[in-house]
């Protein structure tokens, strides 16, 4: 029997069997890529790298199952240099508000109302925001909505977030819209 939270979940993007083992794949050869960079390469661990590499990988599909992403690499990159820029020029104003003689901060918290649905989409897209200086996602609000921790709330920063999550829904190959 499903749970409410299992019925009320949007439903995913089916993923064929190719996907499913091209995520697997994927998924192994990452965790045992990390594997490697943690323990030096070391050939007597090589063993037990891959086994748990196989055990990451079958709990990271139990615990989020693949799905169909869309990736272009054209807009990846492009999404990438915006990032960056978008980063670089966030971190000179933070820094200029911080180091000022007269602090121009106005922290608060703001709620934007995503339009990503609840699941991996969304969780990249905070992710996203958490790593341009000023904004921090802090939790859900009502409706499809987060809270957002922000150093001016007198900037437009809802009208920012809008922009930024449309590039990230754009690069993600038109992820799934709440109704």
């Amino acid at each position: 029997m499903n749970s409410s939270a299992e019925q009320s979940r949007p439903a995913e993007p089916a993923v064929d069997g190719q996907g499913a083992l091209g995520s697997a794949i994927s998924r192994s050869v990452g965790f045992f890529c990390f594997w490697l960079t943690l323990t030096g390469a070391d050939a007597g661990d090589l063993a037990v790298g891959l086994v748990a590499a196989v055990v990451a990988t079958w709990a990271s599909l139990r615990l989020m199952p693949a799905q169909q992403w869309n990736l272009s690499p054209i807009k990846l990159a492009g999404f990438f240099l915006h990032f960056l820029g978008q980063s670089i020029v966030a971190g000179i104003d933070v820094a200029l508000r911080a180091l000022g003689p007269r602090l121009r901060l106005r922290p608060g918290f703001v709620v934007y109302q995503a339009q990503l649905p609840p699941g991996p989409a969304q969780n990249a897209f905070c992710a996203i925001m958490s790593l341009l200086p000023g904004t921090l996602p802090c939790g859900s609000a009502e409706g499809n909505g987060l809270t957002v921790h922000c150093l001016d709330v007198t900037q437009p920063v809802v009208e920012q977030l809008a922009a930024e999550e449309a590039l990230c829904i754009q690069t993600l190959g038109g992820a799934q819209r709440n109704g």
